[in-house]
């Protein structure tokens, strides 16, 4: 397949060596566009296929050349996770202008290879927005042959056979994080107004008052004056004209406010654009055992929206609303955006963590591409691996499993030689000895959990791995 001009002499030249007929294709460069978050694919400054013009040159080099039989197949890429169907029509139509343009040049042709698209609807919504599609697969494909034919017949153009390559909506179905949850920061609000003392700040004296006289009438009112004190608070904090605790009672009294604004709010049946951001605010920050950018690569770079729940306790309500962040340290490293019946939900209904218990989280939809896109970021490497086939019965069968990456795995990618490590952090350990830091036991001990260090996890493990 031609994606630039400069291939074709070069095709040519060895085919003649070689004493073969090649069978060629060419990549159109659509004038049609679509939208997402990969619509540069399509569209005049595409870096994919040739333009009309360079399509007529190609043409003209076969047929002086004596090769214009050889020019089997017509391919283009509007793009990937297409929403709108219109669009996909649109591309379509004007590819197979170029088909029939092709055929009228003596070209044979015969193949129609239509690239990707096709969508996956991530978010259940069956809309055009761009983690969703308004089409199902059964349309996509009534469509595509619809528009093939229609626009064909116009000039008796032979039917060519149709490719696709719609890799995302055969493997997106097909993986599934799961990560447990190592610990949660809980947004935790004063249930009732904290008191304050006759000598308190003017500041704290206002802000308490407005506290108290809070009811849905005066909502937004007292909501601009919650936040207005509160800022007026640290910056006198930072004056130096207001201490730490009288600081601390300000910002118990302000989230006091909060949290009774918030449970006002879910009663509700219109909420002002003013509260937008509160949950999210207010939220608690859950921290999941992984890495973003290694297995969700594309909610940090595109801010994909891709379903995540609990996998267990589905009968219990959840009473937590809550963010989930990795544990690589960067701020990056969040998953802050989720599905929701109408917009996008800042926050996700989690369950309230019991000790002792694990607390299983999935994402799914992942099999397009997230493994083959994460990097190391902060050397959390890859993770483990189960392959499972679900009988006709019900049963599972394990198929394949494959352990992540080490520590010394991840650490050699990075052209550290895990050997040479290991006998310098031995060398320090004996010279410790020698120097009566520590004792000959004490030595066994740190090596040992060293070596074991690097053959464990990149993430964390418990005692029972």
């Amino acid at each position: 397949v031609i994606e630039t001009l400069n291939e074709l002499p070069i095709i040519i030249k060895l085919s003649r060596e070689m004493g073969v007929k090649p069978v060629l294709g060419v990549r159109m460069k659509l004038s049609s566009t679509a939208s997402g978050h990969w619509k540069e694919s399509g569209g005049d400054r595409s870096v994919f296929g040739l333009n009309s013009s360079q399509i007529v040159e190609a043409v003209d080099i076969l047929k002086n050349e004596g090769m214009l039989d050889c020019l089997k197949l017509l391919h283009y890429h509007i793009g990937s996770q297409i929403p709108n169907i219109r669009q996909i029509r649109n591309g379509l139509v004007e590819a197979c202008r170029v088909y029939t343009g092709l055929i009228g040049e003596g070209a044979p042709m015969g193949m129609l290879d239509l690239g990707g698209g096709l969508a996956v609807d991530y978010d259940g919504s069956h809309t055009n927005f761009a983690s969703s599609c308004n089409y199902t697969i059964d349309e996509y494909c009534r469509d595509v042959v619809e528009v093939i034919m229609e626009t064909l017949a116009e000039n008796d153009t032979p039917h060519p056979i149709i490719i696709t390559e719609s890799g995302r909506a055969m493997v997106a179905y097909y993986s599934v994080l799961v990560f447990n949850i190592l610990d949660a920061s809980r947004f935790s609000g004063d249930d009732t107004l904290p008191s304050i003392e006759e000598g308190s700040a003017l500041i704290t004296k206002n802000i308490h008052e407005a506290a108290s006289n809070l009811r849905e009438k005066n909502l937004q009112e007292i909501y601009h004056d919650a936040i207005y004190y509160r800022d007026e608070a640290r910056d006198a904090f930072r004056r130096g004209d207001m201490g730490i605790r009288e600081r601390a009672l300000v910002e118990r009294i302000f989230w006091y406010a909060m949290q009774k604004i918030q449970r006002i709010l879910e009663g509700m049946r219109y909420v002002p654009d003013d509260f937008e951001g509160l949950d999210e605010a207010m939220s608690d920050v859950y921290y999941g055992n992984l890495s973003v950018f290694q297995s969700l690569p594309d909610v940090w770079a595109i801010n994909q929206i891709l379903p995540v729940m609990p996998i267990h306790r589905l009968k219990e309500a959840p009473t937590r609303n809550a963010i989930i962040s990795d544990i690589t340290c960067d701020c990056d490293g969040k998953i802050d955006r989720f599905i929701d019946l109408q917009d996008v939900a800042r926050t996700l209904p989690l369950h309230e963590l019991k000790h002792g218990e694990d607390y299983l989280v999935g994402v799914f939809l992942v099999g397009a591409y997230q493994e083959t896109l994460g990097d190391l970021h902060n050397l959390l490497g890859d993770t483990n691996v189960a392959s499972i086939r679900v009988g006709d019965n019900g049963e599972i069968e394990y198929v394949r499993e494959l352990e992540g990456d080490s520590v010394e795995d991840v650490l050699s990618y990075v052209e550290y030689n895990p050997k040479e490590l290991l006998n310098r952090f031995r060398e320090k350990a004996e010279r410790a000895v020698r120097e009566g830091m520590i004792t000959g036991q004490q030595r066994k001990a740190v090596t040992s959990a060293f070596n074991e260090g690097m053959r464990g996890y990149t993430y964390y493990e418990t005692d029972e791995g």
